[in-house]
């Protein structure tokens, strides 16, 4: 079965890393849609407070949470090693500006380092954080085919940039239309497959 029909049937298994105000609202909606989502985030707080249905998000409802937990769709770890078994990657690590107003992208670096660790054939990698053009081309894509995968090909890789308005009781993560473009054509479909089955289009 191929990654997209596997997304079209909701057979995926989804990864979310970074669960701050992009990243929860992210991956309840995956969960609500129907996946296996797993959230990952380095803080070991947010990991607690997802994990008993807590949410510190203002777009996420602790109900709506809990309920994810419950049925068994939704969980959060630190634990980069379940990068393995996922189908799908979402980063949603912070980028803050430097002083001199350019985004800091280190913790895009070491989420994509883990990927790398873990990378195997079939597997979507998305970037949603906030950077400067050319991240997803020239610093992750590097990353990924250091071991001789390629791209298109043995994984897929797409950029779709973070739009989110936090406490904006209109639009949200679900209905905020989604910009997406991948390295290659086939990364641009199936990244687009990803979102259709999770979000209002």
């Amino acid at each position: 079965m191929s990654l997209v029909d596997k997304i079209r049937k909701r057979d995926a298994r989804v990864a979310v890393i970074g669960l701050g105000y992009v990243g929860l609202p992210l991956l309840v909606e995956f969960a609500r849609a129907g996946f296996d989502a797993v959230g990952i985030d380095v803080a070991a707080k947010k990991v607690e407070q997802v994990s008993d249905g807590h949410s510190y998000v203002g777009d996420v409802s602790s109900e709506v949470l809990a309920e994810m937990i419950d049925s068994g769709r939704l969980r959060a770890t630190m634990d980069f090693s379940v990068l393995a078994d996922v189908d799908t990657i979402n980063i949603c690590v912070p980028t803050p500006l430097r002083k001199t107003r350019d985004p800091d992208i280190s913790h895009i670096v070491s989420a994509v380092e883990q990927i790398a660790a873990h990378l195997r054939p079939q597997q979507l990698i998305v970037l949603e954080s906030t950077t400067y053009p050319g991240t997803t081309e020239e610093v992750i894509l590097p990353m990924l085919t250091a071991k001789g995968m390629s791209v298109g090909t043995d994984f897929y890789l797409a950029f779709s940039p973070e739009r989110i308005d936090p406490g904006n009781t209109d639009f949200n993560t679900k209905n905020i239309p989604k910009v997406v473009g991948g390295i290659t054509e086939k990364c641009t479909a199936v990244a687009s497959a990803l979102y259709e089955q999770t979000l209002s289009t």
